[in-house]
């Protein structure tokens, strides 16, 4: 799919100016929603005043910078995309949902025909690849937005395929602390578990220490209690067989705008390579990590 003429994109402009790059955020009544929805207008992207929600929610009307944003449900959303994609023929959609929606969003992307930008995790990933492979439309997919832990997992990637079997017969355990609504284990968490069993580790993802509960977040975990609701403190723990020597790796992440910075620099990525008409279809933020030009 090649994208409609726009002008050049500049990721250095200053965050006045605004760009004829239109953005659809799904879904706008959620924090991480909001988080980007106030990034991209600081970055000058034009905020297409919809976005899609849950059922309960359909019809509701949120402001966000100064802009009424109105929320359309399930049942009509591939007509109201495909009004929109007719009325801003070089939209790129965000979508921050759930993980049960993940396919579903993603197949009607790919139907309409428009460029996104998926930020959620879970759902069935191989067949999220495969939707849109089989399909004319380009995306950068990624469990992890932040392009600073984005970079300490490519760091982990390069050792595992440098080192494979550095760790057998180590054991690992993880454990990791989200706000409450976060339902899954991290993308991020899988994505460096992955790694280590790249590296010889043996484990099972129903090992992961999910840490919810707000009281153990803040004695056990150590989270500053006016992040209880919206953090990621990650901590994965390799013991040798003889107990004599471990290794500990730590990420920790207060608030959003990490994750919301860096979905804007993925947005203007990707409007980059639908301008350059790049044949490639699928990219992560690795591959705008590697382009170099983030603000």
């Amino acid at each position: 799919m090649s994208a409609a003429p726009a002008q050049q994109l500049d990721l250095q402009m200053p965050a006045s100016k605004k760009l004829d790059l239109p953005v659809m955020v799904n879904s706008c009544l959620g924090k991480m929603g909001q988080a980007v929805i106030k990034a991209a207008d600081s970055a000058g992207l034009n905020l297409v005043p919809l976005s899609f929600g849950c059922a309960e929610d359909a019809g509701k009307t949120i402001e966000v910078c100064g802009k009424a944003i109105k929320v359309h449900g399930p049942s009509d959303r591939e007509s109201v995309l495909a009004s929109v994609f007719d009325e801003y023929p070089n939209l790129i959609v965000v979508d921050y949902t759930v993980p049960d929606a993940v396919n579903s969003n993603a197949e009607l992307y790919c139907k309409v025909g428009v460029p996104f930008v998926m930020g959620t995790t879970g759902g069935d990933r191989n067949r999220l690849y495969k939707t849109v492979e089989d399909s004319n439309v380009s995306a950068v997919i990624s469990p992890q937005m932040g392009k600073q832990v984005v970079a300490f997992l490519a760091a982990m990637e390069i050792m595992a395929e440098q080192f494979p079997g550095a760790f057998s017969g180590y054991s690992l355990q993880v454990m990791e602390s989200h706000q409450a609504g976060k339902l899954d284990v991290s993308g991020t968490a899988k994505a460096v578990i992955s790694c280590f069993e790249k590296l010889g580790v043996s484990f099972d993802m129903n090992q992961v220490q999910l840490i919810r509960d707000p009281k153990q977040q803040i004695e056990m975990v150590g989270v500053p209690e006016e992040h209880l609701a919206g953090h990621a403190f990650h901590m994965y723990h390799l013991t040798s067989p003889d107990q004599t020597v471990s290794f500990e790796f730590q990420h920790n992440v207060c608030g959003r705008s990490i994750y919301a910075e860096g979905t804007v620099d993925a947005v203007l990525f990707l409007a980059k390579k639908l301008e350059e008409k790049a044949d490639k279809r699928i990219y992560n933020m690795i591959d705008v990590l590697r382009e170099g030009n983030m603000r």
